[in-house]
């Protein structure tokens, strides 16, 4: 998505297909968050997998032989401008978690996509005050775009 000098680009790419979403939705959320913490050039790719596949790259990257909701990576260049950032979901995470508090797994999968790029943005949850501040923000940004999570 490119507007003036601002270039912003979200790719996805879908191994785990089990859950309903507007693909453009969260584009434009994705968009809007880079926006919205002052990036003018980003590639943000998101990649949907099964419980299996992300435990598989949990252990291989992280060294936790464990299934997650989402996995970040910055993998932009240092010293240059654009930021290359890539998003890994869990789409089976987000469908049984969705499924079984009472609301559309899609909006579970929008704030997986949230969190992963609030830690590419800087935000940290390693203590109860950095987590109490990112859950804040992923809430004010899930209300923003309108995806009901309680």
């Amino acid at each position: 998505m490119q507007n003036g000098n601002e270039d912003i680009t979200v790719e996805l790419v879908e191994y785990f297909k089990g859950v309903d979403f507007d693909w453009g939705r969260l584009k434009k959320m994705t968009v809007g968050i880079c926006r919205q913490f002052g990036l003018s050039s980003a590639v943000v790719s998101v990649v949907v997998l099964d419980d299996e596949s992300i435990r598989k790259a949990n252990k291989r990257f992280l060294k936790k032989d464990a299934v997650t909701d989402v996995i970040s990576f910055d993998l932009s260049d240092e010293g240059k401008a654009e930021k290359s950032f890539e998003l890994v979901i869990n789409g089976e995470k987000a469908r049984k978690e969705g499924e079984g508090r009472g609301y559309r797994p899609e909006a579970e999968l929008a704030l997986y996509v949230v969190h992963g790029l609030l830690h590419n943005l800087g935000f940290d949850d390693s203590d109860e005050a950095k987590a109490e501040e990112m859950h804040r923000q992923e809430d004010e940004i899930l209300q923003q775009f309108d995806y009901q999570i309680e």
